[in-house]
């Protein structure tokens, strides 16, 4: 039926127009933003999943970092042990030198001030208040502080640290309690401030080595936390990037089929308009059923 009105042809090719001319944008768009998922109707299943697994993702992130920060604080606390230790050990060789008996009480003297100096170090490091550890002051901020926790205090509940992205996955790391004990007995002063232990007691090489082996005892709990840490951070590092890689494959675009569909996409849209200009001429054949 030849019309003038109603130009058919013109109308679908106009919408096949349209239509490609949608799906050349949708493919532009997505190369340039490198993402399959440009609007939520693209895969609103992958959407949702790839929100689930990114959320996921960041918690691992969060877990990994406290893991890193967990795992300085113990190797702080190792290394500050490591150095008690070699005070404890000089402390161990000024106490048997003191008993020489071919020592003048001089040289005693010149021990005692160099072991009561050792003991100043020890009690500097690991603080305290008088109701734990004596003296006529507290010692609120001792040396042995990592980002301004005390490595040394009391904490009968250790230092929880999260390892994963649920709240059930966690490890605690033991306290290191030197205010107690036989370290107790090294650096304890009383209400004058006094140091209740001195080179030439009885107990003194006694109280040192059982000071050391306490420290040792400590080294061995923070070692094996370590070796924990160590593990969850090799964990939750493959963990992160199995979640990487699941998030790729739901949200970003593959450049090579892209490609192939935006040449396609280009093609159709350049042969629609092609098309609708043809159809656009079809009324005119009509004129020549009225020329005479």
């Amino acid at each position: 039926m030849s019309v003038i009105n109603t130009n058919i042809q013109a109308i679908e090719s106009a919408r096949d127009l349209s239509r490609a001319q949608d799906l050349l944008n949708r493919s532009l768009s997505r190369l340039s933003s490198g993402s399959k998922l440009v609007d939520p109707s693209d895969d609103p299943a992958g959407l949702g999943v790839s929100q689930k697994y990114t959320a996921q993702n960041q918690r691992v992130t969060a877990a990994t970092t406290n893991v890193q920060n967990a795992t300085s604080y113990a190797q702080a606390a190792d290394g500050m042990l490591d150095g008690l230790a070699g005070i404890l050990a000089r402390m161990s060789e000024l106490a048997v030198l003191s008993q020489d008996p071919t020592k003048a009480d001089s040289d005693v003297a010149l021990y005692q001030e160099e072991f009561q100096g050792l003991q100043d170090q020890l009690r500097a490091t690991i603080g305290g208040t008088t109701a734990e550890i004596g003296g006529t002051a507290d010692i609120s901020a001792p040396l042995g502080t990592f980002n301004g926790v005390v490595l040394f205090g009391p904490n009968a509940s250790g230092y929880q640290v999260a390892l994963g992205d649920s709240a059930t996955q966690t490890m605690t790391i033991p306290a290191t309690n030197l205010r107690t004990g036989a370290m107790l007995n090294l650096i304890q002063q009383d209400g004058a401030g006094r140091y209740i232990l001195s080179l030439t007691s009885p107990a003194a090489s006694a109280q040192i080595t059982d000071a050391n082996q306490q420290v040792a005892a400590n080294r061995a709990s923070l070692g094996a936390a370590q070796s924990r840490l160590e593990l969850a951070a090799t964990t939750l590092k493959i963990q992160g990037q199995n979640f990487q890689s699941a998030i790729s494959q739901l949200t970003d675009v593959d450049v090579a089929t892209e490609s192939t569909q935006l040449a396609k996409y280009n093609i159709l849209v350049q042969a629609g308009t092609a098309m609708l200009a043809q159809a656009n001429l079809t009324p005119q054949a009509v004129l020549k059923l009225l020329d005479r």
